[in-house]
Parts: C-alpha cells; sequence; structure tokens
C-alpha cells in the first residue's frame, strides 16, 4: 500500500495570502502546504480522501491518473471544493464513484446543484455514483473501509481505516469506541493543527498525547498550519516515531 500526502495544510494553506509570517516566508519546501488531502494506492485500487481546492495542483505533480473512488470525511470548502477538477476522470472512466455520510451529499448538492442535475444537465459536467455510508464498515473492491467517527467542534467527521493503516482529519475529540477502532495500527495520520489550543481541531499537544493512547508503530501529523512553526524546527522536537508530513510525502506500508 502506498500513501501520497498531496497536502497537509489546513483551510488556508501555507503560505496564506498576503501573509508576512516568518513560516509563510520560508524557502523550505516542507513548509508549503497545499489543503489536506491523501491518496492510497494499490495495485489494483487508487481512492482519493477528500478533494480540496488545490485538487488539480496536486493530481498533476503527483502524476496520478486514475482515482477508482473519492472518500469524503465531511463538507467543508477545504475538503471539497475541488470536485469539479474531477472531469477528467470521468470524461476516460465514467460516472466517480464516490462515499460520504448522507449529510455531506446533501451539502454537496446544494452547493454544486449543477452536477446533481437529472434533466437539462449542461454538457460536459461530471456525475457522481454516490453511496451513502454510516459508522459502519463497508466494501471497495474488496477492500474493507473502516469509518471512524470523531467530531470537529460538534461536526462529526469521518476518519478512516482500511488495512493497519488510518486516516483522521479536522479531529477535536474522538469517542472511546472509536478509539477501539484504531488498535495495532502500522501507520496513523492524524491533524495537528497549531501549538495553542484551538475549538475544533487537536492541537500538537492533543495530537501526540491521541498517538500515545493508540500506539501506532508510526505516525504523521497533517492539517497543519503556520502557527505551529517551521517544519524541521518542530520535527526536532517529536517522539522518533512521530513524524511531520509534508506535500508529495510518499510512504509505503
Amino acid at each position: 500500500m502506498k500513501i501520497t500526502f498531496l497536502g497537509t495544510g489546513t483551510s488556508q494553506g501555507i503560505p496564506i495570502i498576503g501573509s508576512n509570517h516568518p513560516v509563510c516566508l520560508s524557502k523550505n519546501k516542507k513548509d508549503k502546504r497545499l489543503r489536506v488531502s491523501v491518496l492510497l494506492e494499490w495495485e489494483n485500487l487508487t481512492l482519493l480522501i477528500d478533494c480540496g481546492p488545490d485538487f488539480r495542483q496536486q493530481v498533476l505533480r503527483a502524476n496520478c491518473t486514475q482515482i477508482d473512488a473519492v472518500l469524503f470525511t465531511h463538507e467543508h470548502s477545504d475538503h471539497t471544493a475541488g470536485i469539479d477538477d474531477l472531469r477528467p476522470f470521468y470524461y476516460r472512466q465514467g460516472d466517480i464513484l464516490a462515499y460520504a455520510h448522507e449529510r455531506v451529499v446533501k451539502a454537496l448538492e446544494k452547493r454544486f446543484g449543477y452536477i446533481f442535475k437529472t434533466e437539462n444537465k449542461y454538457p460536459g459536467v461530471l456525475t457522481f455514483d454516490f453511496k451513502m455510508i454510516k459508522n459502519a464498515p463497508f466494501l471497495i473492491k474488496n477492500k474493507e473501509i473502516i469509518p471512524i467517527q470523531v467530531y470537529h467542534y460538534k461536526l462529526a467527521v469521518f476518519g478512516f481505516r482500511t488495512d493497519d493503516f488510518a486516516y483522521i482529519t479536522d479531529a477535536k475529540t474522538v469517542p472511546n469506541e472509536e478509539i477501539d477502532k484504531l488498535q495495532d495500527l502500522e501507520v496513523l495520520v492524524v491533524n495537528a493543527l497549531r501549538k495553542e489550543p484551538h475549538i475544533s481541531h487537536f492541537n500538537l499537544e492533543e495530537a501526540l498525547a491521541f498517538i500515545e493512547l493508540v500506539k501506532p508503530k508510526k505516525a504523521y501529523l497533517t492539517h497543519i498550519s503556520h502557527h505551529l512553526g517551521f517544519h524541521d524546527e518542530v520535527q526536532k522536537t517529536l517522539p522518533k516515531n512521530v513524524f511531520l508530513a509534508y506535500d508529495e510525502l510518499k510512504i509505503t506500508i
């Protein structure tokens, strides 16, 4: 299984437009972060988790030419605003298979109504084949996907586990019964927005405490803001098995 971090930044990305913050001015490539998304690849299956506003740029630089299905964690723009750029995949492959909670699908239908039209649809607009999911395992081409329900302030958000890999973003609280789904992981990816507390995201301290609780062999931090600090400096402070993810990072498990 190959994991490619397409983007590791928070909702505004790094650098933030017009910001003079030192991290936004950094020349280090690892300090430049597009909106958060990840690509999972096996020999016969490629899954995309979230499709934010930087999606086009991300898949071009990753040379990604096949997406078998899209998993949506939740409806916020930094995770969904790039769905129209799935059109090239639609033109080659047909309807885009996508999985999301019913609430998320309704939010997307309200925002992208032209995609969901069934009559007099504008030529060239893509079509989704949406599968409504709940907090229960489901299969994509015989690959089991286990939703992990976390809370982004009061909003329920899905993380996902498959094989010995789990991906959680936009989490502030995780119910105990969901933590039980995260045992014996090779790799855990989890959000760590900044050092200061935040109302709807783990800060660094909370993310590290969660990693210590779950005890994966390795953990990668994502959904990072400029307030966390310079990549290279923060990495030196982390436990041996915890790493700051960065855009275009590839790992294999």
